[in-house]
């Protein structure tokens, strides 16, 4: 179980090729960040992935450490963002923390203020690749 601040990631191939896509547009947030973790992940075909392992469109339940609550989040593309709900965008802080790290691993992000904040993965709820959906 991995806690460490970069701990590793794993990526379908379909995600890594659609999310650089993304960082192709001037003016993405958090380009940088993103490309880093695509850019070191190691990569996986949709048909190979582990099934506790947060992808595309993935939904979690994850344990706030800092405020000790739970929620449940999907990550997301921008445009189906919508925080209210649990969308958070795979742009966002907390949505390029989560992408490739499975249960059990700690995500680490800077809060908008920049302040550090983390929360664990608790559950991988529902993963588009588990349920036969590799193209999502």
């Amino acid at each position: 179980m991995a806690t460490s601040p970069h701990p590793a990631r794993v990526l379908t191939e379909l995600d890594q090729v659609r999310i650089s896509k993304l960082l192709k547009h001037p003016g993405m947030a958090f380009a940088a960040e993103l490309a880093s973790v695509i850019d070191s992940a190691e990569l996986v075909s949709s048909y190979d992935v582990p099934p506790h392992l947060v992808t595309m469109n993935s939904r979690v339940l994850i344990a706030d450490e800092m405020l000790g609550e739970e929620r449940t989040l999907t990550l997301c593309y921008p445009p189906d963002t919508d925080p209210n709900t649990g969308f958070v965008s795979v742009l966002s802080p907390v949505g390029t923390a989560l992408l490739g790290l499975t249960e059990g691993q700690t995500a680490r992000w800077s809060a908008p203020g920049g302040e550090p904040a983390s929360a664990k993965i608790l559950k991988v709820i529902f993963q588009p690749e588990e349920s036969g959906d590799y193209l999502r």
